[in-house]
């Protein structure tokens, strides 16, 4: 009887895995809705009667029982990588050339093309056929343990192969894949919120990864999760020669493999394909943001290696971004740090890419006023790199006569100062350094994480500080005492301590932090090493700043003659005296290393003729203005308008005062004596960009300590770009001036270690 009962368990596991293979991967339907459910109760029936004989890959294990505490963190095997992005075919193009200066020079790179997937990644492995775990990528080195939460999809297979006339199983066996919605089971799954008079979901995306992360896997299975394989991560063996084997394998396994991906003999029959597959999208039973292209010999991926976390043989070509129509019924205005005043579209909700868009950038009042959008229109909307939405652009045609114009406010929103627009500048700005909105904005970026990491100092707590005036700007935050923290509501003892110990930590951060934190347009933690490294405190580039300022009013003072009078309608002269009104940046570049500066000087303004005497009085301001200037000027990686901006930051009245009080609260400024571990690195520049391992900060304090040099842009005197996850333009920019381009792994080499 026994012997019975074990088969017959078998024979309806086995039926009902071949079921699921056939209805959830080749979407073909043997049997009825009905006649499953049936074979399905029979099964949970001789489970529950005979525990013993119940398969540790039974299809009632994909229901599961609850998860207790937080998932489990599970190692992957091997790194699961990202991949960087193209969003033209030059793009491509570049990534094929550097590529191929990798490989030999007779290389012929077959490539394989497949949809670029919205969904969550998923790692999922299998002993001896059985599924054994199934985690999220999580930091690519490890991932969420939803094993029994990935047992409820139905197309994935408890057992391979699902079909055993296709071979056996490896031993071992891990694939990656993307969980995610059929867009018909989103559509119905929000039907479902909405008849519960439930809020609808907005992304697909997002609510498949909410639906993976249930602590109740009895919740996942009610979501109608579909789950797609594309590659092996590990266990495959040294059979498979190729990405178009490994798909042809994937799916003799029983997988859910994407069929319509294409072997591809070159680039240029890419290139053919991708505008039809992007014509395509929307018809698609799933949503896709691009195109995976792969070098289709595994061979070739090995020897072309990584570059920070992407495979250099891979790479995700994303589609120009998606637009959509709808009204614009109103602007709101925000006001940074910096006192800039942004506009922001508020729209009627249009589901634009996968997401609902209630609101989008207009960027400025300019841009505004060039474009004539207006209240009231309906406008085109474009969300860029699927992320940023933003207004293209009215639709004319559409316009009623009730419209109205968009223009900028006469005062700040939040202090009813009255804006200002610098000349030359596109945007409006709040002159007021203590304008309530300015001082949050600048108060959180510098409590915040990389900043001066204040714990304990959120958004709320600053708002709160703010509303009762016991902090006006950053210095306040380190002359804040118990007493009346304490008084506040919300504030126990408990959190006060801790709040007041953070405090007294961030007087210890670094100069270089310090400077970063300071909020200078611009200066981000990689010009506040540059800064560091040719400052040794900040009363050095206060008087620095000084000496400029004192230099650019004497310039002004002397340059006023050529200046005075009514605009010229002569082109030539007009630039000339915008140059003089500009020293700083104009001038001082230009002529910073001149060894013939009075003729030069003379040339430069044949148009508006001098004595002999008044040229020699202003080229002995330059001369001034340079020699003042160069401290900062001659920094390679600091431009001129970014030294305009520090010097300007440097000489207002309120961020000295601010300083003044941070040095009297004992906020450190100055920086540490560098120690060298070593000299590997001694007289080379490196450009960082990207993500790499750690903290940016951490790589650049190993190349300086190492003798190296770190810059902020790429130039014929750079040694090396080091390039990251998502590097951007300077690899490319390194690439065309010849810079040689290298990863974090090949950085550590150059040191040893």
């Amino acid at each position: 009887m026994s012997q019975e009962i074990q088969e017959r368990v078998a024979e309806l596991s086995a039926e009902l895995h071949h079921h699921n293979y056939l209805y959830h991967v080749r979407n073909e339907q043997v049997i009825t809705d009905a006649e499953y459910d049936r074979l399905f109760r029979d099964l949970q029936e001789l489970e529950a009667q005979y525990p013993e004989h119940a398969q540790a890959d039974s299809p009632t294990q994909r229901v599961g029982s609850d998860l207790s505490g937080d998932f489990a963190k599970v190692r992957h095997p091997a790194p699961i990588l990202s991949l960087s992005n193209a969003f033209d075919e030059a793009d491509l193009v570049n990534w094929e050339e550097r590529n191929r200066r990798l490989l030999p020079a007779d290389a012929q790179l077959q490539y394989v093309l497949q949809p670029k997937l919205d969904g969550l990644a998923i790692v999922i492995s299998y002993e001896d056929g059985v599924l054994r775990r199934a985690a999220t990528r999580g930091n690519g080195e490890f991932g969420d343990d939803v094993t029994a939460n990935v047992k409820t999809i139905r197309s994935v297979p408890l057992r391979i192969p699902v079909d055993h006339d296709r071979g056996a199983a490896p031993e071992r066996l891990v694939v990656r894949g993307e969980i995610l919605f059929h867009k018909d089971a989103f559509l119905e799954l929000n039907r479902e919120q909405e008849a519960q008079g439930l809020p609808a979901y907005v992304t697909a995306r997002n609510t498949a990864s909410g639906s993976l992360k249930q602590k109740d896997s009895r919740e996942t299975a009610k979501r109608k999760l579909t789950a797609y394989i594309y590659a092996i991560v590990d266990g495959a063996g040294d059979d498979l020669q190729s990405e178009w084997e490994a798909l042809q394998f994937l799916s003799d396994m029983g997988f859910n493999v994407i069929t319509e991906a294409a072997l591809c003999v070159d680039l240029a029959e890419v290139a053919r394909r991708l505008p039809d597959w992007e014509k395509r999208r929307d018809d698609l039973p799933f949503e896709i943001d691009g195109m995976v292209l792969k070098v289709d010999s595994f061979d070739q991926a090995r020897e072309l290696g990584v570059v920070g976390k992407d495979p250099r043989g891979a790479i995700a070509y994303k589609f120009p971004a998606e637009e959509a129509t709808t009204k614009l019924v109103g602007v709101t205005i925000g006001v940074g740090r910096t006192g800039k005043v942004t506009p922001t579209a508020q729209l009627e909700p249009v589901f634009i890419g996968g997401v609902t868009v209630s609101n989008a950038s207009l960027h400025n009042y300019e841009q505004v006023a060039s474009l004539d959008i207006r209240q009231g229109d309906r406008v085109i909307v474009k969300r860029s790199g699927d992320v940023i939405p933003y207004v293209i652009g009215p639709v004319v045609g559409a316009r009623a006569g009730g419209e109205s114009a968009i223009l900028p406010p006469e005062t700040c929103p939040f202090c009813e100062t009255a804006l200002i627009q610098p000349a030359g500048a596109v945007d409006w700005f709040c002159p007021n350094p203590k304008c309530s909105e300015r001082v949050m904005r600048t108060l959180e970026f510098f409590v915040s994480r990389g900043a001066m990491d204040i714990e304990g100092m959120g958004p709320q707590t600053i708002a709160a500080l703010i509303e009762v005036g016991l902090i006006e700007d950053e210095a306040d935050i380190f002359f804040l005492n118990a007493e009346p923290l304490l008084a506040l509501e919300g504030f126990a003892e408990k959190k006060v301590e801790n709040l007041l110990a953070s405090i007294e930590a961030a007087k210890t951060r670094s100069f270089e932090q310090v400077l970063t934190s300071l909020g200078i347009d611009g200066v981000g933690s990689t010009v506040a090493g540059l800064l560091t490294d040719n400052f040794s405190s900040m009363q050095g580039l206060l008087d620095a700043a000084s000496k400029i300022q004192l230099a650019s009013e004497s310039f002004a003072q002397t340059a006023e003659p050529l200046l005075a009078g009514e605009p010229s309608d002569d082109d030539a002269i007009s630039k000339l005296r915008f140059r003089l009104r500009h020293p700083l940046t104009e001038l001082v570049p230009r002529y910073l290393d001149a060894t013939d500066l009075g003729d030069r000087l003379a040339r430069l303004l044949k148009p508006l003729p001098s004595s002999a005497d008044y040229l020699a009085a202003l080229e002995d301001a330059l001369s001034h203005l340079i020699a003042a200037a160069r401290p900062l000027q001659s920094i390679e990686g600091l431009g001129p308008v970014l030294v305009e901006n520090i010097v300007a930051w440097f000489t207002d009245d309120h961020n000295q005062s601010v300083l003044a009080k941070m040095l009297e609260a004992g906020v450190n400024m100055r920086a540490e004596e560098k120690v060298l571990s070593g000299s590997e690195l001694a007289g080379q520049t490196f450009v960082l960009t990207g993500a790499m391992s750690v903290p940016r900060g951490e790589i650049k304090a190993l190349v300086e300590a190492n003798g190296g040099k770190v810059t902020g842009s790429v130039s014929k005197k750079t040694s090396y770009v080091v390039a990251g996850d998502a590097p951007g333009s300077k690899v490319d920019k390194a690439l065309k001036i010849k810079v040689p381009v290298i990863s974090e792994e090949e950085l550590r080499a150059l040191i040893g270690g």
